[in-house]
């Protein structure tokens, strides 16, 4: 830690629903870009936690805020072992992502619970959460957020790429930093896993074994979403209604689908990209250990891949939204426009102090 540092505990829990990523991270205080995780650990969810989470986006709205304490209640459990596991003894604020139960902001609509004023009450710590519906507001998508923590924490790389449930990217520029969502990923490469009884492809053995379609990978590309220039957002929602049915109209085993998503993931970033042969791109998230995916984007993409300390990997996420709490705290701007497509930048989250 820093000797003058502000200490912030950042939480994010992704669409593939893998657990809850929680990290300290030090800032510096006169230098908030100069930073430090500290510790960091991934809570994986029960079962039964799985299983509420799934089932979510059937709940009507008084069943919705029932489960947006009860997961605020084991956000707080969470937070209150790893400070116990690590013995932390300072901490200034607590940043949540919260859960994505649905995210349409063509409709206004966007959802991400754990009740932050239950974790301020659970834990004594001011807490930062619900980053995305003030965007949403003032006519953003209300995603992607992470570009500002890009932007400020990685400036030696004009692509930062995170490979998770969804794959969205930063492109720094002249103008400073354009960024948004390329395609589904995890939400649809553990989905077919499943179906060969795994929970997802551990380094890509799975899709390694299977063979690309060349029919099915053309009508993957050709979903009208990947014509539409950012900003702009993918939910779950797209991949129920747009990525499944299709698949599956395709009748094939499990390998050759998950193969040919691969390839069509790989085709999207390289598009994203623009073709790019001379920058170096951050890439980060759990699909940065699938090592078929990241062989196809190497074939496809000509610019040189960077796969960061295991720490950034995982932990990346966690620690920008940290890095966003401390900024929404100090007031300062911590959602660009030029990213979302909302009115204005702004500083964006609801606080709850003791």
């Amino acid at each position: 830690m820093y000797n003058n540092s502000i200490n912030v505990i950042g939480l994010m829990s992704g669409t593939s629903l893998d657990g809850v990523d929680i990290c300290l991270v030090s800032f510096e205080n006169l230098d908030n870009t100069k930073y430090n995780i500290v510790f960091a650990k991934t809570f994986v969810y029960s079962k039964i936690w799985i299983k509420k989470l799934k089932e979510s986006i059937l709940l009507n709205k008084k069943e919705l805020n029932k489960l947006d304490i009860e997961y605020g209640n084991l956000l707080s459990e969470y937070v209150k072992k790893f400070i116990k596991e690590f013995s932390i003894t300072k901490i200034d604020i607590i940043s949540s992502h919260g859960h994505t139960i649905f995210h349409e902001p063509e409709k206004g609509i966007t959802l991400q619970i754990g009740n932050g004023n239950t974790i301020n009450k659970n834990t004594k710590i001011q807490v930062i959460s619900d980053f995305r519906s003030q965007d949403i507001s003032y006519k953003g998508q209300g995603a992607p957020l992470v570009p500002i923590g890009d932007l400020k924490l990685f400036p030696n790389y004009k692509f930062c790429l995170n490979l998770g449930g969804f794959s969205n990217i930063s492109i720094k520029n002249f103008k400073g930093i354009k960024a948004f969502d390329i395609c589904p990923v995890n939400t649809v490469l553990n989905h077919y896993s499943k179906k060969l009884g795994y929970e997802f492809d551990k380094n890509g053995v799975l899709s390694n074994k299977g063979t690309s379609n060349l029919n099915l990978l053309k009508k993957l590309n050709q979903i009208e979403f990947y014509n539409k220039s950012g900003p702009k957002s993918l939910g779950i929602e797209f991949v129920n209604s747009k990525i499944l049915p299709l698949i599956e109209k395709f009748s094939l085993n499990p390998n050759d689908i998950l193969r040919t998503y691969i390839e069509h993931i790989s085709d999207q970033i390289n598009r994203s990209v623009n073709y790019d042969t001379k920058n170096k791109i951050l890439i980060t998230g759990g699909g940065a250990y699938n090592q078929t995916l990241i062989n196809a984007i190497k074939i496809k993409v000509k610019s040189e891949i960077i796969i960061p300390e295991k720490k950034i990997v995982d932990f990346k996420e966690a620690m920008i939204f940290a890095y966003m709490g401390l900024l929404r705290s100090k007031g300062e701007v911590n959602c660009l426009k030029s990213v979302t497509g909302a009115l204005k930048d702004h500083s964006s989250g609801e606080m709850f102090k003791n």
